[in-house]
C-alpha cells in the first residue's frame, strides 16, 4: 500500500489506508504500508516503509526514493494498492509497471479543482488542465483506478481516465453510533456548548479554503443554534473571525459565538459527534465526504452541498437536505426547517443510520480484494501492455 498520506497527519486518505490495513489483518492478509515521513514503523501488524518528505501547505509530501524499490523487492506483493497517488504514488505505479507488479489505484482527492481554487482566473483553470493531463498520465499506468462515487467516476471518465470503476468507502460503525448521545461525556459537552438547548451545527474536518467555510455563515444567523467545528487547519483564525462577526452582527437576540474544539480522534471525534444536533458540510469539490457518512452513523441529519461525493451519500429529503452552492442562501433555506422541526431531526438521523447500516469497513474490503483478485488474475501480458 503507497499512500501520499499517513499517521500522524489525519486527514480521508489516512483514514481509508488505516481501516483497510486493519481489516485485511483480520482477514489473513499480509500488507505492507509505504508513506511519507514522519510515520510509525508498523500498523495493525503490518510493516511501514517510511520515504523523506517535506513540508506543503500543511501536509508531509513523501519524495520518491530508493527505499520503495527495495521494500518492494523485499516484499513481493502480488498487488501494489495506490492511495489518492501524485508523488510517491505516481513513482509506486511506475516501478509497479517496471516489475510487473498488478496495480489499483485509489483517486480520492480532487488536485485539479485544489489547484483551479488556489489560481486566480485564467491561471487557475490553466494550472487545473495541466494537473488534469498528470492525473490521466499517471492513472493510465494503474490496470483499476477506483473512484469513491459517481459524480467523480463521471468526472474521471470524461478527462480520459481508462480502466475505471466504483468503490465507496466503509464506516466504522462500532465507533460511530447513536448511543454516544447519551454517554456522560457528550452530555456534559452538550450542555456546556448549549447552555439554553441551542440546536448545534457541527462541521468535521480540514480548516482550510478548499474546504469553502466561509459558507457556513449562511448558517450562523439561524436564531436559537450555535456553530461547533472541529478540525484544524490554516483557515482557523480567518474563518473564527468571520463567523463570529457574522453571528455578532445578527439583528435580534445574537447567537453565542462558534465554537472550535480542535482536532479529535477515536472516541473523543465521536463523542463530538454525539453532541451534535445538524451536520453541515460545505466543500463542494469533495470526491467522497468520509465525514458525512460518520456523522449520518450517528444518527445525525446531514446538510451538504449538491456537488460531488456528497450527491451518493445524501437522500434529499429524507436523510437530510442538499443545497445548491451556486445559489445565494439555499445552505440557510435546507438547513432552517431541520433547525426547527426536532421530529424532522429524528426522523432523518434514523433514516441516514439505516442507509449506512451495510457500509462497514470489513464489507468494503471485501470488495477491495475482488478489485485486487481481478488485476491480479488478468494475464500477465495484459498487464504489460497498460499504456
Amino acid at each position: 500500500m503507497v499512500t501520499e498520506s499517513f499517521l500522524p497527519s489525519l486527514n480521508g486518505v489516512t483514514t481509508s489506508v488505516c481501516r483497510v490495513a486493519e481489516c485485511l489483518r483480520q482477514q489473513g492478509h499480509k500488507a505492507l504500508i509505504i508513506a511519507p515521513s514522519p510515520a510509525p514503523t508498523s500498523f495493525a501488524g503490518h510493516p511501514v516503509r517510511a520515504v523523506p518528505a517535506v513540508p506543503v501547505r500543511g501536509f508531509n509530501a513523501g519524495v520518491p526514493t530508493n527505499t520503495m524499490i527495495r521494500a518492494l523487492r523485499d516484499f513481493k506483493p502480488d498487488v501494489m494498492h495506490v492511495a489518492s497517488p501524485f508523488l510517491i504514488g505516481a513513482r509506486g505505479l511506475h516501478v509497479a509497471q517496471d516489475m510487473g507488479i498488478p496495480t489499483v489505484a485509489i483517486y480520492q482527492t480532487d488536485m485539479p479543482s485544489y489547484v483551479e481554487q488556489h489560481g486566480p482566473g485564467a491561471i487557475g483553470r490553466g494550472a487545473a488542465e495541466i494537473v488534469w493531463h498528470w492525473v490521466r498520465r499517471m492513472h493510465s499506468q494503474a490496470n483499476l483506478t477506483l473512484a469513491p462515487s459517481q459524480p467523480t467516476l463521471d468526472e474521471l471518465r470524461m478527462h480520459g481516465v481508462p480502466r475505471t470503476a466504483l468503490w465507496g468507502r466503509g464506516v466504522d460503525t462500532g465507533l460511530f453510533h447513536p448511543e454516544w448521545r447519551d454517554e456522560a461525556g457528550s452530555v456534559a459537552l452538550r450542555e456546556t456548548l448549549a447552555p439554553n438547548g441551542e440546536v448545534l451545527l457541527g462541521y468535521v474536518g480540514r480548516l482550510a479554503p478548499e474546504k469553502e467555510l466561509h459558507r457556513l455563515v449562511e448558517v450562523a444567523s439561524i436564531p436559537h443554534t450555535r456553530l461547533v467545528l472541529v478540525g484544524e487547519g490554516p483557515s482557523r483564525a480567518d474563518i473564527g473571525a468571520l463567523l463570529s462577526e457574522a453571528v455578532a452582527s445578527r439583528t435580534g437576540r445574537p447567537n453565542l459565538p462558534p465554537v472550535f474544539l480542535g482536532r479529535r480522534s477515536g472516541d473523543d471525534l465521536a463523542r463530538a459527534y454525539g453532541a451534535m444536533d445538524i451536520f453541515v458540510h460545505t466543500g463542494t469539490k469533495e470526491t467522497f465526504g468520509q465525514t458525512l457518512q460518520e456523522a449520518a452513523a450517528m444518527g445525525l441529519p446531514v446538510v451538504a452541498p449538491a456537488r460531488g461525493g456528497p450527491v451518493d451519500l445524501v437522500d434529499h429529503g429524507r436523510t437530510g437536505h442538499l443545497f445548491d452552492p451556486d445559489v445565494a442562501g439555499d445552505l440557510h433555506r435546507m438547513t432552517a426547517p431541520i433547525v426547527e422541526d426536532p421530529v424532522l431531526r429524528t426522523s432523518m438521523g434514523a433514516a441516514g443510520m439505516a442507509r449506512v447500516r451495510e457500509r462497514s469497513w470489513n464489507a468494503l474490503t471485501e470488495q477491495l480484494l475482488e478489485h485486487y483478485r481481478s488485476v491480479a488474475d488478468a494475464p500477465a501480458l495484459a498487464r504489460r501492455s497498460v499504456a
